[in-house]
């Protein structure tokens, strides 16, 4: 058995690559895919989430309450407006003297009714409104919140219901 010393080169095996550096290596890029994956399915989920409130004179106006995004817009059922056929409930709503006509699936139910302020949740298409909800009554959270909203709706409604 020889135990001399070689000299480098002469005799020895090429260096082996480590495969532990290379797992190290295709780890690190499956993390950051899954990472900018992530990122990129927290982002698409918290921009659709989010429905801006708006009034209607302020669809199409303001920032955040662009046409073509989901909003939640709130005004004053016109009266004489409401007409229901084939489960669908249509409507007109109204806000600083901007009128917006509103489709919505169903019976909304509830006190819903004329010359009340309401927040319908949906999409602007074709200069109408498909509203998925709608929302008459605001909880006491949102009127301290919301005091200057409430009071300018509630005033467009007792206007209304003076009419006619």
């Amino acid at each position: 058995m020889d135990l001399s010393p070689r000299e480098p080169g002469v005799g020895a095996a090429p260096p082996v690559r480590s495969s532990t550096a290379r797992r190290r290596w295709v780890s690190i890029g499956i993390l950051a895919a899954v990472i900018v994956a992530g990122g990129v399915v927290v982002t698409q989920f918290l921009s659709s989430a989010i429905d801006y409130y708006c009034n209607v004179d302020e669809v199409g106006e303001r920032d955040g309450c662009e046409a073509d995004r989901r909003l939640r817009v709130q005004g004053t059922v016109e009266q004489g407006s409401i007409k229901q056929a084939a489960g669908t409930t249509t409507f007109l709503i109204s806000f600083n003297a901007k009128n917006l006509d509103v489709r919505y699936d169903g019976d909304p139910g509830g006190i819903f009714q004329e010359c009340i302020p309401v927040v319908a949740h949906g999409r602007l298409v074709n200069d109408v409104f498909l509203s998925d909800r709608i929302e008459v009554k605001h909880s006491n959270t949102y009127v301290a919140k919301n005091e200057d909203r409430m009071d300018e709706a509630e005033a467009a409604a007792d206007a209304c219901s003076r009419v006619g």
